[in-house]
C-alpha cells in the first residue's frame, strides 16, 4: 500500500511497483484515516508511508496500523533527514527510513527487504545516527548499564546496521553466538526488535 498526500508521487510509486513481477499495489491512501482504514481492510504486506500526512504524521498512522497488525511492514520514505521523526518511527515499528532521493531501484529492494523482515535505514539517516552515538559521552541509564563490554559494542554494531554475520566477522564469534548476544540485549532493554535497540541507545547515550 502506498501512503502520501501527493497523487502524483502515488502514480509514479504504483508505476514503478506495478512494473515488477513479485509485487504489486493493493491500495493507496491520502491521510492518517485513509491509511489505517484501507489497511485494515486490504491488509498489505508492505505500507511505504509518507511521514507527513494533512491530518498528521506517517509515524502516527504506522504506530495504529501495527499495533492491530503487527506483521506489516511499514517503510517511511521522507523528504526530510530528521532525526526525531526517523526515532519516533523506529519506536512506531517501522522496519525502514528512506528519503524520497533514495533512486528507483534501491527503493524496490528496499520494499522486498522488509518484506522479508530486515529493518533499513537510508545510508544518508544512518550517518547522522552514528554521529550521535560517537559523540556521546556515556551514559547513566540504568538499561544501557546492565550490558557487558561486548554486548555494548554489538548493540553499538546494530545502530550502524551491520547483520549478526557482519558483527561475528568483527568481533570472531559465530553468527549464532551474535543471535543470542542480541536476544539478550534486548531482554536488557525491554525492546522487542533490534531496531528500538538502535534507537534506545542514540537517544539515551548522552543522559
Amino acid at each position: 500500500m502506498l501512503v502520501d498526500d501527493h497523487e502524483v508521487v502515488r502514480q509514479g510509486l504504483a508505476a514503478m511497483v506495478d512494473s515488477q513481477d513479485d509485487m504489486s499495489v493493493v491500495a493507496e491512501a491520502g491521510s492518517v484515516a485513509e491509511a489505517v482504514l484501507r489497511a485494515r481492510s486490504y491488509h498489505p504486506d508492505v505500507i511505504v508511508m509518507d511521514v507527513r500526512l494533512p491530518d498528521g504524521t506517517g509515524v502516527e498512522a504506522c504506530r495504529e496500523i501495527r499495533s492491530e497488525r503487527p506483521e506489516t511492514h511499514v517503510l517511511m520514505l521522507t523528504s526530510f533527514s530528521d532525526d526525531k521523526a526517523l526515532f519516533d518511527a523506529i519506536m512506531a515499528g517501522a522496519a525502514g527510513y528512506l528519503l524520497k532521493q533514495v533512486r528507483g531501484s534501491d527503493l524496490l529492494d528496499a520494499i522486498r527487504r522488509v518484506a522479508e523482515g530486515e529493518s533499513l535505514l537510508d545510508p544518508a539517516v544512518t550517518a547522522a545516527v552514528l554521529e550521535r552515538i560517537r559523540h556521546g559521552s556515556g551514559s547513566t541509564d540504568p538499561r544501557l548499564a546492565r550490558l557487558t563490554p561486548t554486548e555494548r559494542r554489538i548493540l553499538e554494531s546494530i545502530a550502524e546496521g551491520a547483520t549478526n554475520r557482519e558483527i561475528g566477522d568483527r568481533l570472531g564469534l559465530a553468527e549464532k553466538t551474535i543471535k543470542n548476544y542480541v536476544s539478550t540485549i534486548l531482554s536488557k532493554l525491554h525492546v522487542a526488535r533490534r531496531a528500538e535497540a538502535a534507537a534506545y541507545l542514540v537517544e539515551h547515550r548522552d543522559e
